[in-house]
């Protein structure tokens, strides 16, 4: 992925998944940033933890990771987010999400009105939006950004934090779309429109929402990536899993990645789901590379 160096925001939730090994930093924005900046940019963490013994330890870890620090807000009355997980024996986890937390309460300030009008790429999701403090600020977010800024919405439909309204609007606010095989038919029902195939599906929501591009991913079945003009199917790699959390946070931020150098589908499908696929093969979201780096670690999925 050389090129130029894009800034590239994950915004919204930072919290520690609770695993049964242990506790592993994490969010989507989180996981995305941490990928976003390995693969050649600088990815950034926009969000808020407690003023508590976890959410320093999350500063700590993500400097260990590379990742600046200087966006993450400190709340003084709210806890550092955590999900207890529980990974069943393909690999898949499954997430239960604690509420009342730091980034519910994502506050608009000048260094975040700064940061917007700096972006190159702004990475949002539904989840964040369940709050309405964090749903008000993440909109001012997308609204300060210059008008050629890509703005993805990553679709992240967990337990019942999300509705119809937030789904739409945020379609609205996006030219990319990122979900997955299960979430499309929900999403499809939920705006009560049909879904006979995902081409047709994606086909339909481009045009409702004028999209520039929806991105389906299947798991270990690779992923279908749609635009107006034309698409391109990727069948995924093989791999053996270490477990899911957080790859398709890293197929995200790959296929951002090659969008912001203008690459075509068939070279975004293609470094996504390697990308992806590298991480799922590893242990928690934001896995360091061995020695040699990011792109050995991914010439060797195959």
């Amino acid at each position: 992925m050389a090129g130029e160096r894009h800034k590239i925001v994950g915004l919204g939730e930072i919290l520690w998944d609770m695993l049964p090994g242990g506790k592993q930093l994490g969010g989507a924005p989180s996981n995305f940033a941490y990928i976003s900046t390995l693969l050649g940019n600088e990815g950034i963490v926009a969000s808020r933890i407690g003023r508590d013994a976890l959410g320093h330890e999350a500063v700590q870890q993500l400097a260990r990771l590379g990742l600046g620090t200087a966006h993450l807000q400190a709340d003084p009355a709210h806890p550092t987010g955590t999900v207890q997980v529980e990974v069943d024996h393909a690999g898949q986890p499954k997430f239960e999400i604690a509420e009342g937390v730091a980034w519910d309460f994502l506050e608009w300030t000048p260094a975040w009105q700064q940061l917007a009008a700096q972006s190159d790429a702004i990475c949002f999701g539904s989840l964040a939006q369940r709050a309405p403090t964090s749903r008000a600020t993440i909109r001012q977010f997308l609204g300060a950004a210059r008008n050629n800024a890509v703005r993805i919405f990553d679709v992240n439909l967990r337990q019942a934090f999300y509705t119809k309204e937030i789904l739409a609007e945020s379609m609205q606010l996006a030219e990319i779309v990122k979900l997955n095989h299960e979430e499309l038919p929900r999403i499809m029902q939920k705006f009560g429109l049909p879904h006979r195939d995902e081409i047709a599906a994606a086909d339909l929501l481009i045009e409702l929402h004028d999209l520039k591009l929806i991105c389906v991913t299947r798991g270990c079945q690779g992923s279908l990536l749609i635009n107006h003009q034309t698409l391109n199917e990727h069948p995924g790699y093989r791999v053996r899993i270490g477990d899911a959390i957080g790859a398709g946070d890293a197929f995200t931020a790959a296929l951002v990645g090659e969008y912001l150098q203008g690459a075509p589908l068939g070279r975004m499908n293609e470094t996504a789901n390697r990308v992806g696929a590298w991480v799922a093969s590893r242990v928690g979201a934001m896995p360091v590379p061995r020695d040699g780096g990011i792109q050995e670690e991914l010439l060797r999925i195959s």
